[in-house]
């Protein structure tokens, strides 16, 4: 029988799984705005600032944007070693397979050169989470992890839950398992966020990171709830709301409006793709528009390569343009 992750799927995370989605067609078309560059580098900065902060490094964004600029700082050396190992994990984001254990280790292998002995190596011995003076958390044993981790993979693979969810229980389960030595956090997170791209590439430039590294105790709460629960339901739920709350912070904070037309071509991506194969009057009726209006922004969206019509007219519905070749 093939692996499954122990996982609750909540009402809660149902709902936000649609509210994310709808979010997402907005966020997309901020990100293409004539600012998205600049808005990329500074989210790609709270990214790593985000990530290695939570484990505990101290340099500014000021510090880490000098880094990124290739200017000299001064700083304790091991935390410029680590924000320049974020800035090329990074950069190596666009050409790693989320379903590849090989690239995983080859990323893990640059996020800790010079950080640790065994930088892109499974760990080969027992390892466990401390909380001050106390373990919270032992790892599987360190014969287990590359099983489980293949176990994983094949997982997250095959998986037909929608990718959002699948993003969060990865993410639960690695952090469970412990693969490294060192670097884990990092690594999920990265990773989490590396799964989330095959949604749309705009999420390598979402710092969810930032948005975990201030909220640190929900965070480690959520993995502590979900591992006394055997559950990671938990973690699912509070992994989603961030996603959520950082998309929201910055659709909010954007300068950029978005017209009344735009919010309605908006609404029609949305619902399509959360109702592949669906049809002009049932989009009507979700969105709270005329047929005849919806079908003129069809009509746009198809035209613009959005979305496609597939099928015979009278039984065929309309899909994403991008799901014709993708692993949702």
């Amino acid at each position: 029988m093939a692996y499954r992750p122990p996982f609750t799927v909540s009402p809660t995370a149902i709902s936000k799984v649609a509210e994310i989605s709808a979010l997402i067609e907005r966020y997309i078309i901020r990100m293409e705005q004539e600012d998205g560059l600049r808005l990329r580098k500074a989210n790609r900065i709270k990214t790593i600032l985000g990530s290695l902060a939570i484990e505990g490094n101290t340099l500014s964004e000021d510090q880490i944007t000098a880094i990124l600029d290739g200017k000299r700082i001064v700083a304790p050396i091991r935390e410029i070693q680590e924000v320049k190992n974020a800035i090329a994990t990074y950069d190596l984001y666009p050409s790693l397979n989320p379903y590849s254990i090989e690239d995983l280790l080859q990323a893990h292998g640059i996020m800790m050169t010079a950080l640790i002995d065994t930088p892109g190596q499974f760990r080969s011995s027992g390892v466990g989470v401390v909380a001050g003076t106390k373990v919270i958390h032992m790892a599987p044993p360190a014969e287990r992890v590359s099983g489980l981790m293949s176990s994983l993979f094949d997982w997250l693979k095959r998986a037909k839950d929608h990718l959002l969810i699948r993003s969060c229980v990865f993410h639960y389960e690695f952090e469970f398992i412990h693969p490294f030595a060192d670097g884990n956090g990092r690594m999920g997170r990265l990773w989490q966020s590396l799964i989330l791209g095959q949604l749309h590439p705009f999420f390598q430039y979402l710092p969810v990171e930032n948005m975990v590294y201030s909220n640190q105790d929900g965070y480690y709460q959520a993995i502590n709830i979900s591992t006394q629960k055997t559950d990671s339901g938990i973690f699912v739920d509070f992994m989603l709301e961030e996603i959520l709350r950082t998309l929201k912070q910055h659709l909010e904070t954007s300068d950029v409006g978005v017209n009344v037309g735009v919010n309605v071509g908006v609404k029609i991506l949305a619902y399509i793709r959360l109702h592949p194969g669906c049809r002009a009057n049932a989009i009507a009726d979700a969105v709270g528009t005329s047929t005849r209006t919806v079908e003129r922004y069809i009509r746009q969206l198809r035209e613009q390569g959005k979305i496609e019509f597939r099928g015979v007219p009278k039984t065929g519905g309309y899909y994403i343009y991008e799901d014709t070749n993708d692993q949702r």
